[in-house]
């Protein structure tokens, strides 16, 4: 079995699964290469507020790259972190929420994925950790950068260097992980906080995502006139009449992005 990406919809909210499971949900050169355009899928469908990542079952979110293919596509050789990366950036630059509901393992390339989520939510059952010192190659830019955003250099070389697996009390302290739940939980919390979400204001949501994205930014690279054009969207849009015509009449708005 070589593994898929599929893209799944229960109203507002898109799911993306990580399906491999004969090797935990390990994701292969061709489901590195299906990401980009399961993304362009759902930013371009406007019924799709929230995105929901995560993997197939409930013993594994990602257990990493699948080794088996290193032979043939090494990490830092034959463009393999160059389509890694073209799908981590695919998932950060979503613009709608993105919510990563991690069960079980979740190492290396799944922590990547992960990490480039806005939001991640564990099962006490989780695993986190990067094996590139394992196997004598190197981490990926691309997935170093997230981690230091999220974590900071100091705990990132822990990882790294260590390469050994920490569990989800850890990543909540180290703050990898929003909140951590009973295994048998999970799902009913991270669909109903997708739920939440998906009756939220898509174009204030987008506006916040900038914002915090163009934060992390170095000054020099910021892009601040992108997220004010975002922010005056907002109050253009048929959303913001909706909201305080809503409010006022007390009633729950039906926001619809425009």
């Amino acid at each position: 079995m070589s593994g898929t990406v599929r893209l799944e919809r229960r109203g507002h909210v898109g799911t993306v699964l990580f399906d491999h499971q004969a090797r935990r949900n390990a994701i292969t050169v061709d489901m590195w290469e299906a990401v980009p355009e399961v993304c362009a899928r759902l930013d371009a469908d406007d019924d799709v507020h929230v995105v929901v990542l995560r993997g197939a079952g409930t013993t594994a979110f990602v257990a990493g790259a699948d080794i088996s293919q290193f032979e043939q596509r090494r990490p830092g050789g034959d463009g393999y972190d160059t389509i890694t990366a073209r799908a981590l950036e695919a998932i950060e630059h979503l613009a709608k929420p993105v919510v990563a509901m991690i069960h079980g393992y979740c190492i290396g390339g799944g922590l990547a994925i992960a990490a480039a989520a806005d939001i991640r939510y564990a099962a006490d059952d989780a695993f986190f950790g990067l094996p590139p010192a394992r196997l004598g190659i190197g981490y990926s830019p691309a997935g170093i950068g997230k981690l230091v955003d999220l974590l900071g250099p100091s705990v990132t070389k822990e990882i790294i260097y260590t390469a050994e697996w920490y569990d989800a009390a850890t990543a909540l302290r180290w703050g990898l992980v929003n909140k951590v739940l009973p295994a048998d939980e999970l799902e009913d919390f991270v669909n109903d906080q997708a739920a939440i979400m998906a009756t939220r204001a898509p174009l204030s949501q987008r506006a916040a995502k900038l914002a915090v994205a163009d934060h992390l930014r170095r000054p020099e690279h910021r892009r601040p006139d992108e997220v004010a054009a975002a922010v005056a969207a907002c109050a253009r849009s048929d959303d913001y009449a909706e909201g305080v015509r809503a409010f006022m009449e007390k009633r729950p708005p039906v926001f619809r992005g425009r």
